[in-house]
Parts: C-alpha cells; structure tokens; sequence
C-alpha cells in the first residue's frame, strides 16, 4: 500500500466512526461501506483522499469525502478534519 493510501478499516478508525479497529473490519465485512459507489467487503481495500465512503451505521446512513489519511487516532477534533460531509448525509454525531 502507497503512502498515498491507508487501509479501509484503519481510516474508519483513525476517523471515529468506530471505537475498535475489529468492528471497522466487521462493519465492513458486513457489506454496510460503500466506496465510490461499490460495496466493499474487505477491510484491507485502500482509500485516498477524494474517495467518498457510504457508511450505514446504527440507522443512519452517512455519506462522506475523504480528506485526508490521518498518522493517528487522534482527538474527535482532529478526526473531523480527515472528512467532510456530503449533501443527502445524515447529520454527523458530534
């Protein structure tokens, strides 16, 4: 994987969409990300900014653009700046 990318699950995480890294891998087992429009089921596919992720979590459906990668997990506020909502999303928790 480039330096231009991170793991689906891993992003998931450093972003706090998910508090462990296994339930990103589960959630995306689970078929309930999408990524550019393709379900994805492997926690291992790769997301670069500008992609945009689908996410059905907990009822809500949240549709957002990838903005950065992110070195760590980090403060909710620096998790925010990895992402920005898209029009037609749910209102983000937080």
């Amino acid at each position: 994987m480039s330096a231009e990318s991170l793991r689906l699950d891993r992003w998931l995480w450093h972003a706090r969409f998910v508090r462990r890294r296994e339930l990103a891998a589960a959630l995306v087992a689970a078929g309930r990300v999408r990524l550019n429009g393709e379900i994805v089921t492997r926690a291992h596919r790769p997301v670069r900014p500008g992609d945009v992720l689908t996410l059905a979590l907990g009822g809500r459906v949240y549709l957002v653009r990838v903005v950065a990668l992110g070195l760590r997990r980090g403060p909710a506020a620096e998790a925010r700046t990895l992402y920005e909502p898209l029009p037609g999303s749910d209102p983000l928790p937080g």
